[in-house]
């Protein structure tokens, strides 16, 4: 039987689990998605979350940052409507609100990728928890983050939500020792560190 943290308890979280969790990403397209799902899943489980990704990224144009950036209170109202996603006219507002704060940061930044990844000096902290029940709901880097983020205009972007977001793009490994994710995961860590130095 497969090991896996302990908190893939569906089919859906154990496939989310082995192929994304924890694996670093500078994709700005995927970290500006998993920005807007975190801040999604505020006061929700992240499994109501994942069984909504596919309409989010039909009703955000597939988390396109340029196209998200231009949508209008039109847009809003739409969505609001859209039982795809999380109708929340507050989070709604706040992704598009990210996307052009995103562009901001790309301005002055080359990419989101750079600037997220500047908090972690372009390496993933590696963790060795023996349950993920002892990772921690943020740090002190997660609200270096969040602080960082709302300069930019960000909204839903509080230090939890900011810790879940890192741990979800691979900015920090927060698989259980015993997860057969943990050493690859922490490999991948290695290689980017390599590739950035």
């Amino acid at each position: 039987m497969t090991q896996r943290c302990n908190w893939a308890s569906s089919e859906a979280l154990a496939h989310y689990h082995d192929s994304e969790w924890g694996v670093p990403s500078r994709d700005d397209q995927h970290l500006f998605e998993m920005l807007v799902l975190e801040g999604a899943q505020a006061g929700l489980s992240w499994s109501t979350i994942l069984n909504k990704r596919s309409g989010y990224r039909r009703a955000f144009a597939n988390f396109d940052i340029d196209a998200v950036a231009r949508f209008t209170p039109k847009h809003v109202d739409k969505l609001v409507l859209d039982e795809s996603i999380v109708r929340h006219r507050g989070k709604i507002e706040a992704a598009i609100a990210n996307a052009r704060a995103v562009q901001q940061i790309r301005a002055e930044h080359g990419s989101l990728a750079n600037f997220v990844w500047s908090f972690v000096n372009q390496t993933p902290i590696q963790n060795k928890w023996e349950s993920y029940q002892h990772a921690p709901a943020s740090t002190e880097v997660s609200d270096a983050l969040s602080k960082g983020l709302k300069q930019y205009g960000c909204k839903f972007v509080g230090t939890t939500i900011c810790y879940a977001f890192m741990q979800a793009v691979g900015m920090v490994n927060d698989h259980q020792t015993d997860c057969h994710c943990y050493a690859r995961c922490a490999a991948l860590g290695k290689k980017g560190r390599n590739k950035t130095a």
